[in-house]
């Protein structure tokens, strides 16, 4: 795989990703905002772009979405424990909130 090639696929992820924020937004913004991990003058960023500036955004040779676990023990939690996989999405849903919630805390010191 090429360079180029690669750069093609980072830029159709992030104009898939930056369409989809838009989407959860119209739909239900306080939900999409917690899973997105954005704040409130983000959400209404986003919502503001026209299609030309999301294409210009998604152009970017990086990544515009992050991962969602900052620790690969938290991956591991969720991912290692197979007696417990009906209960992995809650798990994730729980390790995300927490991070989201020290996120704001930290924001705000």
């Amino acid at each position: 795989m090429t360079d180029t090639s690669l750069i093609d696929e980072i830029e159709d992820l992030n104009l898939s990703y930056l369409l989809l924020a838009q989407r959860l937004l119209q739909r239900d913004r306080p939900s999409a905002m917690f899973r997105l991990k954005i704040d409130h003058d983000m959400a209404e960023l986003l919502l503001s772009l026209s299609a030309r500036q999301l294409t210009q955004l998604a152009r970017s040779n990086q990544l515009l979405c992050r991962f969602g676990y900052d620790d690969a023990a938290q991956l591991r939690a969720v991912t290692h424990h197979p007696r417990e996989q009906h209960l992995s999405g809650f798990h994730s849903s729980l390790l995300m909130a927490s991070q989201a919630s020290a996120g704001a805390e930290n924001k705000g010191n």
